[in-house]
């Protein structure tokens, strides 16, 4: 039985109260042709369980599992391993159902788990402190953006073209609301990337840069020049990382003087998931901290001398007056974040190192492999795990033969960036430590069969 709390006289009671004639009203901003007006015609009106199930199963096997076939993709998502005792643990049930702890110090456990996840990511990124974890890379990136403005008082961005097309796609979406300016441009296929075009810009009004490290083509640049440049400028420095693996094996963001960094934590203990839920991560420097968004665990004492652990600081707008919110993010990612924690912690840092090493030392036999096929260009020597390949022709057609083949083999750029014509031959190609050899070599002759 379905439960209906309103009537109709209520209803329209509340439709009086806000201006509207009829429940359509509030759906006008919704285009015609993407509402319903009726039941959806070709679905049956009921059918059992059994079939179902069996109608699901038959639509679930149209997909190619990342498990099975060769798999290159990347750009912000990665196949790692995740050993099974993650998800073992994040299934108990103190972790599975927990929300925002509202009384925080009675989840003591919550708090602590919380408290070594902030550990981790700051040693990981470089920070002097980094926050309980956001929603994604994409979002934590716009968070960092208006941090900048409310630290700096300016409300120009310059956004480096290696950043990530869907987070600059987001960062656009929220500009429109905060009337930031952003300076945005698009990657070009060189084996450089753009800190010296971004130096050049960066003036009175600047109130960050953003640069993503790898960027969108792998490339790997020495941060340092820019973060002199934008704090000359009184301007501040944000790094983006999508592939927090590669800080295993290459200088942190805050090493080089980031003042902000804020990356994609799903490679550590989060599976691709159909694109998510994923976990942000963000930290900064200690100077910054009460400009950063999310919420803070912090260790204490109780009153007998016990450890114990506490809700630091919380600027989410249902917890102090939404004016002085510096975040409308209204949680963290509990769950994403715990498994984030655990694989770290079996990891530990040697782990870690180690996992970078294979995952950098397979790229680059891949990279020596792919471009002795004929017609195709490396584009960059720079890189961690993935890099950018030029196929001499576009490459989304390539990428669709060979998917047919069951080998998926890598992000096309001209995906990424529809209707440039001066990157459409780009092919962005991700190994990790589940890309065997076998399966390189299966992507090289299936790339030669495709260009001949």
């Amino acid at each position: 039985m379905r439960y209906l709390p309103l009537t109709d006289h209520d209803r329209r009671e509340m439709l009086a109260v806000i201006g509207a004639g009829s429940i359509d009203d509030l759906f006008v901003d919704v285009p015609e042709a993407a509402r319903l007006s009726g039941p959806i015609a070709d679905l049956p009106g009921h059918a059992s369980e059994l079939a179902v199930e069996r109608h699901m199963t038959r639509l679930a096997r149209q997909n190619l599992s990342a498990g099975e076939a060769p798999f290159f993709l990347g750009c912000g998502a990665y196949r790692h391993h995740v050993p099974a005792s993650v998800d073992h643990l994040i299934q108990r049930g103190e972790f599975l159902t927990a929300y925002t702890p509202y009384q925080p110090e009675i989840a003591q456990g919550t708090l602590q788990m919380l408290f070594e996840f902030q550990t981790q990511v700051a040693r990981l990124l470089g920070t002097d402190v980094a926050n309980a974890s956001m929603y994604d890379g994409s979002t934590a990136c716009w968070e960092a953006i208006g941090m900048a403005r409310r630290i700096t008082k300016r409300g120009k961005a310059i956004l480096s073209g290696g950043l990530h097309p869907h987070y600059v796609s987001v960062a656009k979406t929220m500009a429109k609301y905060t009337g930031d300016a952003l300076d945005v441009s698009l990657p070009a296929l060189t084996a450089e990337t753009d800190l010296d075009t971004l130096i050049g810009k960066i003036d009175a009004d600047t109130s960050c840069v953003v640069v993503q490290y790898p960027d969108i083509l792998g490339r790997i640049a020495d941060l340092t020049p820019l973060a002199d440049a934008c704090h000359a400028n009184k301007a501040l420095l944000i790094a983006v990382v999508t592939e927090p693996v590669a800080l295993g094996a290459i200088k942190s963001p805050g090493e080089m003087d980031a003042d902000i960094v804020v990356g994609e934590g799903q490679s550590i203990g989060v599976g691709l998931q159909f694109g998510g839920p994923y976990v942000g991560l963000f930290g900064c420097k200690d100077k910054y901290v009460r400009q950063m968004p999310g919420r803070l665990c912090g260790e204490t004492v109780d009153a007998d001398g016990r450890r114990g652990f506490v809700l630091t600081l919380s600027t989410r707008e249902q917890h102090i007056r939404r004016e002085k919110a510096t975040s409308n993010i209204c949680t963290n990612s509990g769950l994403c974040a715990l498994a984030f924690s655990i694989h770290m912690t079996l990891l530990g840092e040697a782990g870690l190192r180690a996992l970078a090493a294979a995952n950098h030392a397979g790229a680059v036999a891949a990279a020596e492999r792919l471009a002795k096929v004929p017609g195709v260009g490396l584009v960059n020597d720079t890189f961690f795990n993935e890099f950018t390949l030029d196929l001499g022709r576009e490459a989304r057609p390539i990428v669709r033969a060979l998917a047919d083949k069951q080998i998926l083999a890598g992000v096309s750029l001209g995906r990424l960036y529809p209707g440039e014509a001066a990157l459409e031959n780009g092919l962005v190609v991700a190994v990790t430590e589940t890309s065997t050899p076998e399966d390189v070599e299966a992507l090289a002759t299936a790339l030669e069969e495709a260009l001949a």
